[in-house]
């Protein structure tokens, strides 16, 4: 009986740790953007997940000169909006042929108002996220590394 709840108790474990897992290896969270040239803190992202379909919303804007920023280099239906709370990420899905990787959607750079497709990838355990802009083919972009905070 005591083998039996052993065990049980186990497997129980096991399944946790493989469910908290599988959530750390996705982009869902809250993450820490980093400025490419001073490699300082820019803003927090928050990445959501409806019905399969990923969405990521600015959060927080480190630059307290910024808080009330709006988009005005934005084309689309973003411009001349607040940056803060701003969707820069939209109809991005996960990759049916690498399971680590979600792409398919687009991300807003709001300092230029220029739209790029766009990839993410979980590493380092789910504790960073290397997010790929890019025009055409992956090939012609840039990769930022955003750092989780939650």
């Amino acid at each position: 009986m005591k083998s039996l709840i052993a065990t049980a108790a186990a497997l129980g474990l096991s399944l946790s740790y493989g469910l908290a897992m599988a959530q750390q290896a996705s982009p869902v969270g809250v993450w820490k953007t980093i400025d490419d040239e001073t490699k300082q803190e820019r803003s927090t992202v928050r990445i959501s997940e409806s019905n399969g379909v990923l969405a990521g919303k600015i959060e927080k804007i480190a630059d307290p000169s910024k808080q009330t920023a709006i988009c005005d280099e934005c084309a689309d239906e973003r411009k001349s909006q607040p940056i803060l709370g701003l969707t820069i990420i939209r109809n991005v899905k996960k990759n049916p042929a690498d399971a680590d990787l979600w792409d398919g959607g687009d991300i807003l750079d709001p300092a230029n108002g220029k739209v790029y497709r766009v990839r993410l990838r979980p590493v380092d355990g789910g504790k960073k996220l290397e997010v790929r802009g890019f025009i055409g083919m992956p090939l012609l972009g840039r990769t930022q590394t955003w750092i989780r905070v939650e």
